[in-house]
């Protein structure tokens, strides 16, 4: 399918900005930071409750029930949080809409050298440790609690599973639950984040984007840092898909690195206009569905709206992005996670690619609420299959591993030893899972 409508269009794309004057009431934040705190103490305690022997894929027990006063406490702090969200929004805020292009803030300038300069200044903060480059990883979620309550859990396990590998890795990890800018909602939640990260963190010589339902699935596994330096974006996709058949699924947004420099300053402040929500987003829905093929009609999402970026302005940004499909920087997640016994008989980890997937991304999956366009049973079961897999890497180092795929519980694979420094290699356990 040809652009047709991209010349013509992207000009007459409609375009807001927002003036806000925001009030704020130290009384209520007080009150509703101290019914968070209470909120994360009671889910705390039920987490550590259910991993010590409770199966969340199971009815619990009788013995296990949770008291109904703690349960209505609960249940009731969380409606009041829910009630709240949009309370600075409609009481405390004055929005004046304007023809303008929207964007991120005020345009950044000469970031390259600004940046060298501060890096000369604080060599405490080097860009660059032991010969590799310093990435910071980026991954987040909603403010407020899921509507889905057992979707907390496996944000946690999500959670735990990157810091898992940053810690194996030496990355670093930023875990957001803030929105910094109430015009770029839902997917696009993602790009004042990144900029915001970038211009805060000199130190950081890549950003990596990796959504809350992506898992590590291959814990050894480190991607080839050095492949990239020519290149300030790497993101997973496919050339063809990209530019001859112009697919909207070209390429995937849910794992991606951006270099810290001014071409991805500029990149989002292009990247970042067809997401304002509302008319604009819906607006731009319509024109992504017309270019990018089997596209269906929605409002703008951000990968959409990268590939029609990069489709419609090759020779301006394509030169600085490598499109990766070697290994599974992004792997979708049905056709993996039935599979993960065969790996276990046939393969190992620290390949990345089919024959043991580096990442395992849940596409389509709303564990946190909301529709979704797989079941909850599959999307939970599949998430702890994948988990488990992931954190037996892990659990190997040691001496226990998972029951099984499906099971919590976890058993112990080695003897302990009166004399645990002389095996050969504690991190070589790794190998064997």
């Amino acid at each position: 399918m040809g652009l047709k409508r991209i010349s013509s269009t992207a000009s007459a794309l409609p375009t807001t900005t927002a003036t806000a004057v925001r009030r704020r009431r130290h009384g209520g934040q007080k009150c509703g930071n101290l019914k968070l705190t209470i909120l994360c103490g009671i889910i705390t305690i039920l987490v550590l409750r259910g991993t010590i022997g409770i199966s969340l894929l199971s009815f619990p027990s009788e013995s296990t029930t949770i008291p109904r006063h703690v349960a209505e406490e609960t249940d009731r702090i969380v409606a009041e949080i829910r009630s709240g969200e949009n309370d600075d929004e409609s009481e405390s805020e004055s929005v004046t809409l304007t023809n303008k292009t929207y964007t991120l803030g005020p345009k950044i300038i000469d970031w390259d050298s600004s940046r060298q300069k501060w890096l000369r200044q604080n060599r405490g903060f080097p860009n660059y440790v032991n010969g590799k480059p310093r990435i910071l990883l980026v991954t987040g979620s909603q403010p407020g609690p899921c509507n889905n309550p057992i979707g907390d859990h496996y944000l946690l396990k999500s959670t735990k599973n990157k810091i898992d590998y940053c810690r194996m890795h030496n990355i670093e990890i930023v875990y957001n639950m803030a929105n910094l800018d109430e015009e770029l909602s839902g997917y696009w939640t993602k790009l004042p984040l990144i900029r915001k990260l970038m211009v805060s963190h000199p130190e950081a010589e890549w950003i990596w984007w990796m959504d809350s339902d992506a898992f590590f699935t291959d814990m050894l596994f480190e991607i080839p840092i050095s492949k990239y330096e020519p290149y300030n974006m790497v993101v997973h996709g496919y050339p063809n898909l990209l530019f001859e058949e112009k697919s909207w699924i070209a390429l995937n947004t849910g794992s991606f690195l951006l270099r810290n420099r001014q071409w991805s300053l500029d990149l989002l402040d292009s990247w970042a206009p067809m997401g304002p929500k509302g008319v604009v987003r819906e607006e731009a829905g319509k024109i992504l569905t017309a270019n990018l093929k089997d596209r269906p009609s929605f409002e703008a999402d951000d990968q959409s709206a990268l590939i029609y970026l990069l489709v419609s302005r090759k020779d301006e940004w394509m030169d600085k992005v490598f499109l990766e499909n070697s290994y599974y920087l992004h792997g979708y997640w049905v056709g993996l996670v039935d599979r993960y016994e065969e790996y276990l008989e046939s393969s190992h980890p620290g390949l990345g690619d089919e024959r043991w997937p580096f990442v395992t991304h849940f596409v389509g999956c709303k564990t946190c609420g909301g529709y979704g366009d797989y079941t909850m049973e599959s999307c939970l079961k599949s998430m702890e299959r994948a988990f488990n897999f992931a954190d037996n890497q892990l659990l190997n180092m040691y001496d226990f591993r998972h029951k099984g795929l499906l099971s919590p519980g976890v058993k112990r694979i080695r003897s302990e030893t009166t004399r645990p420094l002389e095996r050969s290699s504690i991190r070589s356990n790794l190998d064997v899972v």
